[in-house]
């Protein structure tokens, strides 16, 4: 039985927890403001807000609720667009109404849940931080500056928070419905009663992590596969630092990433790279384990964490081991894993000051799209002495690729034009792209060199572009 609280209600259902929350929202409890779009988690339409205590805050994370399992929000507080209601329309929706920020309304649900959620979280209220917040929704019909206009006005709705916990400002301000400053509560108690949600104990199980891609692949299937959910299990959460390591639980989520403090302080490039990866609702849901798993040639995480010469710890719940993650995949989506094994964790070296890393991607949009090549590099050098290199590129073969020659090529060498040009061209020698919907085979080799040049170019400024990119 799962059980969650819904708007201001707590509900139970039997339904298989591979259910997916949008179509328990519409179907069973007829709250059909949340809108059915495309069932793959890109066009936001039917975004709604998920709510946990994380160290006994209160935490809302926007969700594509057609790739949430049921057993994904057990325990939690689930907000559609019917639950942020109050006397009228409250300031969110008034502000999409002043600026004309809507014409069919199909999109608009989700446009609100998105700002919604952006006020009730601690991100500083900016009108770059509210738009930022709308990345993962689309608007086929009204033009999107009159959105990002109501986006800025919901910012400054915030300006006079101060630090008041989020739900409890909202609340206050009536932006948001006054249920909202006894959540927090209401989820300490609904933990002392719940169960855990759907596990099969079987080997045959299906092991979800934030369903980003299964629900995709197999929307329909999931719903009766015996499935063994992640996301929620408190030994694979987390990113810490143990030594000179940092240490990532595998259920911990890109937006985990983006907003670890142990990466904050020894990557601090690294967050924008992240919003290269898919939308916000995406990161909030998508796991770092999952993103390898998947073994998708062109996984962006993949890629990063390739360069970084990172080591999984596989748990099969009775035994561990290691292996680097440039050992796990063995062929086209044919990784080095038996099938009850799980990635508890991801460890890798934190870098020291003569370390730089630089991710580059090209692909049709710049924004939630698959890359058609991308690719990183994280280099230490003693004065212009390369004296260690890793380079890593996808969208160039069957894998994501460690690329093993240019690696050891670069490596004590002095860095100059020649040098990358050299590297460039040794890179050809190792990689074996094909034609396919996102470029030839001519293509993805000409964008692969052109990444490694501007790896260089991003972290060496002094490097000559003129000589580098012609």
């Amino acid at each position: 039985m799962i059980k969650f609280i819904l708007n201001d209600r707590e509900v139970s259902t039997a339904l298989p927890p591979g259910t997916v929350l949008l179509d328990y929202i519409r179907y069973e409890k007829n709250l059909t403001g949340t809108k059915i779009g495309c069932r793959e988690g890109d066009c936001g339409a039917c975004t709604v807000l998920v709510g946990d205590s994380c160290h006994d805050r209160l935490r809302y994370r926007s969700f594509t609720s057609c790739l949430t399992p049921l057993g994904n929000v057990q325990g939690k507080h689930v907000v559609t667009v019917e639950g942020i209601n109050t006397e009228g329309l409250n300031p969110i929706q008034q502000a999409m109404v002043d600026e004309s920020a809507t014409q069919c309304g199909f999109c608009t649900p989700g446009f609100v849940m998105s700002l919604a959620g952006f006020c009730l979280s601690d991100k500083l209220p900016t009108q770059q931080n509210a738009i930022a917040a709308i990345d993962g929704n689309i608007c086929r019909c009204t033009g999107y500056k009159s959105i990002e206009r109501a986006a800025a006005r919901v910012a400054q709705l915030l300006e006079d928070r101060n630090g008041t916990e989020p739900a409890e400002f909202v609340a206050q301000q009536q932006i948001l419905p006054r249920y909202f400053a006894s959540i927090k509560e209401r989820l300490h108690a609904l933990a002392a009663t719940a169960s855990p949600n759907g596990h099969a104990s079987a080997q045959e199980v299906q092991r979800v992590g934030g369903g980003t891609d299964l629900y995709v692949q197999k929307h329909t299937e999931m719903v009766e596969t015996a499935n063994h959910f992640l996301l929620d299990k408190s030994d694979l959460q987390g990113i810490t630092r143990e030594g000179n390591r940092c240490v990532i639980g595998g259920a911990a989520t890109v937006t985990d990433l983006a907003e670890s403090a142990v990466m904050q302080e020894f990557f601090p490039e690294f967050r924008p790279y992240l919003r290269l990866v898919s939308s916000t609702p995406i990161r909030n849901m998508a796991t770092v384990a999952g993103n390898f798993v998947n073994a998708s040639p062109i996984g962006d995480l993949t890629i990063m964490f390739l360069a970084l010469d990172a080591t999984l710890t596989l748990s099969d719940g009775h035994t561990s081991r290691e292996i680097p993650l440039r050992q796990f995949y063995q062929g086209y989506k044919l990784l080095a894993k038996t099938p009850d094994e799980t990635i508890a964790s991801i460890r890798f070296a934190l870098p020291d000051e003569r370390t730089q890393f630089n991710f580059e991607k090209v692909s049709k949009r710049t924004h939630l799209d698959i890359a058609s090549v991308n690719s990183a590099c994280c280099l230490s050098t003693r004065g212009d002495l390369i004296t260690a290199a890793s380079v890593s590129a996808g969208g160039v073969g069957p894998t994501p690729m460690f690329l093993a020659k240019t690696s050891a090529f670069l490596t004590g060498k002095a860095i100059s034009e020649e040098l990358v040009q050299e590297a460039a061209e040794l890179a050809q020698t190792e990689i074996s792209p094909i034609s396919d919907a996102r470029g030839t085979e001519t293509y993805k080799r000409l964008l692969l060199s052109q990444l490694l040049k501007a790896h260089f170019l991003t972290l060496f400024p002094h490097l000559s572009p003129q000589e580098l990119l012609q």
